[in-house]
């Protein structure tokens, strides 16, 4: 279905093709969990190109491939590379398709991956763009909610920064395709684009709010991100709302006993952790669901 195909934007895949990948990321759980040696993609190479640092995203690609009996190549480094020297972004992916059977690919700059995809023969995965989109994160979120709570349509509040977050936008477009109830809590100054929550608002029932506690009632999953200093353009601007959100014990006493937490990581201080040893965290769950999620990907467009 998804053969030779390029992962750069969640908006690029069906229903049926995102139901698709969550279906073979289960095939790929249960293969895991049986300790076999798999050779699906025995003899393939996997270029992981990291212009911008990563911790769970590079090694689980990484991971994956090598589950599969494949092997990766790459850098995490620019300084160590030609770019140094000066060489330009498309030469690079015009080089590297050479070596490998797939690219995975992390910039900073919106719309790389994009590029990248145009100018490479080889399919691209896109593993985030600036502030742009994150699709296989957004894959591994739905599958999270999928194994932890048996569907999608669920209530669910997306908390923090929704501005900057390419995982926030990603999953919320992923997340309109099967209906949920979607509660948006952020500061008015790191509120979804309005683009995004224009194309949302189309499929299924929104809601903006500033506190978690006029929802934390109401909702089966709370997904938290961090507020990214990275992407400020102005420091003043990140000092005004850095801790504007912070997870405790204390936010959760009104909280739906199976209300689940998840966040991409990594976490600064928006959530306790405390937390961690609850029945609600499940983010370090949620890392794991990363390799079986990535295992289906790289199987459905290079096997």
């Amino acid at each position: 279905m998804l053969k030779g195909r390029d992962i750069i934007s969640i908006r690029d895949f069906k229903k049926e093709e995102i139901e698709y990948i969550l279906k073979k990321s289960e095939e790929m759980e249960r293969l895991l969990k049986r300790e076999r040696e798999l050779d699906v993609l025995k003899g393939k190479i996997l270029a992981c190109l990291f212009f911008e640092p990563s911790t769970r995203t590079r090694l689980s690609f990484e991971a994956a491939m090598k589950r599969l009996g494949g092997e990766t190549i790459g850098f995490s480094k620019t300084e160590a590379t030609s770019i140094a020297k000066g060489e330009s972004f498309v030469d690079t992916i015009k080089t590297v398709e050479n070596y490998c059977d797939a690219i995975v690919i992390r910039h900073p700059r919106e719309g790389s991956a994009r590029l990248a995809a145009e100018v490479s023969d080889k399919p691209v995965i896109n593993a985030g763009d600036g502030a742009n989109q994150h699709p296989t994160q957004t894959l591994l979120d739905l599958y999270t909610i999928k194994r932890e709570k048996g569907t999608l349509n669920l209530n669910i509040a997306l908390l923090g920064d929704l501005k900057y977050a390419r995982t926030i936008h990603s999953l919320a477009y992923a997340l309109a395709m099967f209906k949920p109830r979607l509660y948006l809590v952020s500061p008015k100054e790191l509120e979804l684009p309005k683009e995004v929550l224009e194309e949302v608002e189309c499929r299924c029932k929104v809601s903006v709010h500033r506190s978690l506690s006029e929802v934390i009632e109401e909702i089966d999953v709370l997904y938290v991100t961090r507020i990214q200093r990275e992407r400020y353009p102005d420091e003043k601007e990140y000092e005004k709302v850095k801790g504007a959100y912070k997870i405790t014990l204390e936010t959760l006493k009104n909280a739906k006993e199976g209300l689940i937490i998840l966040h991409p990581l990594p976490r600064v201080d928006e959530i306790d952790p405390s937390i961690d040893r609850t029945k609600h965290a499940k983010y370090f769950k949620q890392v794991f669901y990363g390799i079986p999620v990535r295992m289906a990907i790289l199987t459905a467009i290079i096997e």
